[in-house]
């Protein structure tokens, strides 16, 4: 069937009336749809229904979004016998919902002269939302979301997340408005092909944000950093020894001098298993602890670490290691994924762990700090030609054992 003569659902684009409340709930759907784990959909925006999900060519749900259209049902008869009709790709059994942004005084599922049935949408314990509430619901599912996936969220990285994700949908709407009214695309066709992508969602809400950008981590870092290690110091000094003050006296100092650059690299190190991203107080505090506990004195230049007799570098961390196995398969997907850690790790890939129950060590498949997307070099590993980086993890134990070493020779 040719382009020309193909038929697409009936489309809401040239009808503007209520688009700002329908954007924001067709993002507070695929939000929950995504919170709940369905990250393989996306979302039509004004086209078999005011938006609908659909799973490759297969329509998972429509939705109808009323906007302040009346406070009783009966004013909603027409809209949703529309909603219940089989056409287009809403077939027998499609599920169908039906938006309200007022109450009703019944909200009772709707069965259409087809015997389809049309539910009322719930937003918890209600079947309504209005304009002022979608957004407070939407921004508790961005941080539900970035919880569930360990990402530290404020309410200045929710908010800015909730505007670029409606941002997003709206700029959909506007494209697909374009391709009509520019490109001489019918309004149904640019609504049906213009999809938004649940990926897209995904990722431009877990990595999309200036909360994630490493030069405010590193300043912000800084200054917690010190605010601790101050507190520290003033609350334990009375029980500190000379050499324990002192060190904790040169890394407030050391911090306080190292240059945004130098601390980035800091803070992916403290969490080597980790994406760099924020860094906890009580990653802070077992990094510090660390430092002050270990009976050899740090050398601070650039990252903090140790030297021991055959000049090999030794960087404490905030490693709190349960199973060694988890730690390494961590440690390794990061990086085949984190160029900037791959390089550090070249460089300084003796890790002392803040705690730990034995020390261990693995092996990798990358034999350069530039292999990051590299092939050949794994082939060349495989048949054993060339050998890969190794990793090793210790106990404060066995690492201030290796560094004592060197003191006797």
């Amino acid at each position: 069937m040719s382009q020309e003569i193909e038929t697409y659902p009936a489309s809401a684009i040239s009808s503007w009336s209520g688009f700002v409340y329908q954007g924001k709930v067709a993002l507070y759907h695929s939000l929950k749809l995504i919170n709940d784990g369905e990250e393989d959909f996306e979302l039509q925006l004004d086209s078999s229904d005011d938006f609908a999900i659909y799973k490759g060519t297969k329509l998972l749900s429509a939705h109808q979004v009323k906007a302040k259209i009346s406070k009783y049902r009966s004013g909603y008869t027409k809209a949703l016998e529309q909603s219940s009709l089989i056409e287009y790709d809403k077939v027998k059994g499609t599920s169908r919902y039906f938006h309200v942004s007022v109450p009703l005084e019944n909200t009772d599922d709707y069965i259409g002269s087809n015997g389809e049935t049309v539910k009322f949408y719930g937003y918890g314990d209600n079947f309504h939302c209005g304009l002022g509430e979608i957004e407070g619901l939407t921004k508790a599912l961005i941080k539900k979301i970035c919880e569930k996936r360990s990402i530290a969220v404020s309410d200045n990285l929710i908010n800015f997340n909730y505007c670029l994700l409606s941002e997003k949908i709206s700029t959909k709407a506007v494209y697909n408005h374009k391709l009509n009214q520019e490109n001489g695309l019918s309004e149904n066709q640019a609504a049906y092909d213009g999809r938004v992508n649940a990926t897209e969602i995904l990722s431009d809400l877990l990595t999309q944000n200036p909360y994630q950008n490493r030069d405010y981590y590193a300043v912000d870092l800084k200054a917690r950093l010190l605010t601790y290690l101050e507190e520290r110091l003033d609350q334990t000094l009375p029980k500190m020894s000379d050499a324990t003050y002192e060190r904790a006296r040169l890394l407030c100092d050391h911090i306080r001098k190292t240059h945004t650059n130098e601390l980035k690299n800091l803070c992916q190190m403290m969490k080597p298993s980790e994406r760099f991203q924020d860094i906890q107080k009580n990653d802070i505090r077992r990094y510090t602890k660390l430092i002050q506990d270990i009976s050899v004195e740090p050398t601070f230049n650039h990252l903090p670490h140790y030297l021991d007799s055959e000049n090999r570098f030794y960087v404490p961390t905030a490693l709190d290691i349960d199973e060694s196995e988890e730690c390494e398969s961590d440690m390794s997907y990061e990086m085949k994924n984190n160029g900037d850690l791959l390089k550090l790790l070249f460089e300084y890939n003796h890790l002392i762990a803040s705690k730990a129950e034995a020390s261990f060590t693995f092996d990798t498949k990358f034999t350069n700090s530039d292999d990051f997307d590299d092939k050949l070099a794994t082939e060349k590993l495989e048949s054993n030609i060339t050998k890969s980086l190794c990793i090793s993890v210790l106990t404060k134990d066995d690492a201030e054992g290796r560094l004592n070493d060197k003191a006797t020779h």
